[in-house]
C-alpha cells in the first residue's frame, strides 16, 4: 500500500521505517500537515496517515475523495479532528491507535504535578545561577490530598494507580464507572462534586461535543481556591480565556498544560527565533504558576514503538481485507 504520512516529525520516521517489516508498505513522509490546502499531495496514494495537529474537515475529506484516498489512519488515540460524517459519506475508512502507552501520559501528568508543586524547574534555574535560597520554593505533601480524575479510561486508570501509591484520596468522574477502580477505593462523584472537593484535578477524557470547554468559567468558579489543574488530554477541554481569568483572581493555584486548544500553530515547531502571535498563549506563559510542555506526554520509546506497530498493522489489515479492530465507527 502506498501511504502519504503527513506532518511527520524527526523522531517518527525511524520508528515507522523500522516496523514496516520487509517494506510491505511504501511510506512517503511529508513535513506538511494535512488540511484542505495540502490534500492534493495525497494524489496517487491509497491512504493517508495523520496526527492530532492535522485538520481533516469536510473540505479536506472531499478533496481526499477526489484523489481516491480510501483510508485515513490516525497515529493517535483521539479523532476529534476528523469529520466522521463526511468520511462515511465518501466511504473512507478511519482507523486509529486506541492505546499506545497509557503509562507514558499518566507519568507525564504526575511529573507536571510534582514540578508545579515542588518547583523543581525553578530550583534548577536558580542553582545554575548559584542561588541556593529556599525562598518561594515551598510545596505541599501529596500524601492525603484529594485527587480528582476526569475520565477513567486506560490513561485515567494508569494515573489513578500512581496517585494511590502517593497515598492520595482518589475521586473520579466518568459517564461509565470502572468497577476495578471502585474496588481500590476510588469514589465516583458528580462533576460538580469533583470540582469542589479536589485539591488536584487531572483531565483524561476525550474531546467531543460534551467535553469541549468542559472547564469554563462556571467550572472554575466551583473548584477549591488554589486547586491544581493538569491537562494532558486535549487542549479544547479547557477554555483558555476563562482559565486566564481564573488564574488572575487566584481561583486556580497551579495549571499544567501539555496541550493547548490552538496548539497546531505552535507545538512540534522551533519558534525560538520568532514572535508568537497568539496573545492568549502568551498570557498563559506569563504566569509563574503555569507549566506548559509541548504535547510531549506521549513521547517515550515505548509509546512510539506501539504507535508505529499498530499504525503499520492498520495499513496491513485494511490492504488484506482483514477485520479492522481499530476502526472508528460513526
Amino acid at each position: 500500500m502506498k501511504v502519504a504520512v503527513f506532518g511527520t516529525q524527526f523522531f517518527e520516521r525511524d520508528y515507522f521505517n523500522k516496523y514496516n517489516i520487509e517494506k510491505l508498505h511504501e511510506l512517503v513522509f511529508f513535513n506538511e500537515s494535512l488540511n484542505a490546502e495540502t490534500a492534493h499531495l495525497a494524489k496517487g496514494f491509497n491512504a493517508v496517515c495523520v496526527f492530532v495537529t492535522d485538520t481533516i474537515d469536510k473540505n479536506c475529506i472531499e478533496k481526499l475523495a477526489e484523489v481516491d484516498v480510501k483510508l485515513i489512519d490516525l497515529r493517535s488515540a483521539g479523532y476529534n479532528n476528523v469529520d466522521l460524517e463526511t468520511t462515511k459519506k465518501h466511504n473512507i475508512k478511519v482507523l486509529r491507535v486506541p492505546a499506545y502507552s497509557p503509562q507514558a501520559v499518566a507519568e507525564h501528568a504526575v511529573a507536571m504535578i510534582l514540578t508545579l508543586n515542588r518547583k523543581t524547574h525553578k530550583a534548577y534555574n536558580q542553582a545554575r545561577e548559584n542561588n541556593f535560597s529556599l525562598q518561594k520554593l515551598m510545596g505541599f505533601n501529596l500524601f492525603g490530598k484529594t485527587v480528582g480524575i476526569v475520565g477513567t479510561g486506560k490513561i485515567g486508570r494508569a494515573f489513578c494507580n500512581i496517585m494511590v501509591g502517593f497515598g492520595c484520596k482518589i475521586i473520579a468522574f466518568d459517564i461509565k464507572e470502572n468497577e476495578g477502580l471502585k474496588q481500590k477505593g476510588v469514589q465516583y462523584k458528580t462533576f460538580d462534586e469533583l470540582l469542589s472537593q479536589s485539591d488536584i484535578i487531572s483531565i483524561h477524557c476525550p474531546l467531543n461535543s460534551e467535553t469541549n470547554h468542559l472547564f469554563d468559567a462556571k467550572a472554575f468558579d466551583k473548584i477549591k481556591i488554589g486547586a491544581m489543574i493538569i491537562n494532558t488530554s486535549r487542549g479544547a477541554i479547557i477554555n483558555s480565556e476563562d482559565a486566564i481569568a481564573a488564574l488572575k483572581k487566584e481561583q486556580i493555584g497551579y495549571l499544567g498544560l501539555d496541550v493547548y486548544e490552538n496548539e497546531s500553530n505552535l507545538f512540534f515547531k522551533d519558534l525560538s527565533q520568532t514572535i508568537i502571535q497568539d496573545d492568549i498563549f502568551g498570557r498563559l506563559l506569563s504566569f509563574n504558576n503555569v507549566l506548559i510542555t509541548p504535547h510531549q506526554a506521549f513521547y517515550t520509546e515505548e509509546a512510539l514503538t506501539e504507535i508505529a506497530k499498530i499504525t503499520i498493522k492498520n495499513f496491513t489489515d485494511f490492504e488484506r481485507g482483514l477485520p479492522l479492530e481499530n476502526e472508528v465507527i460513526v
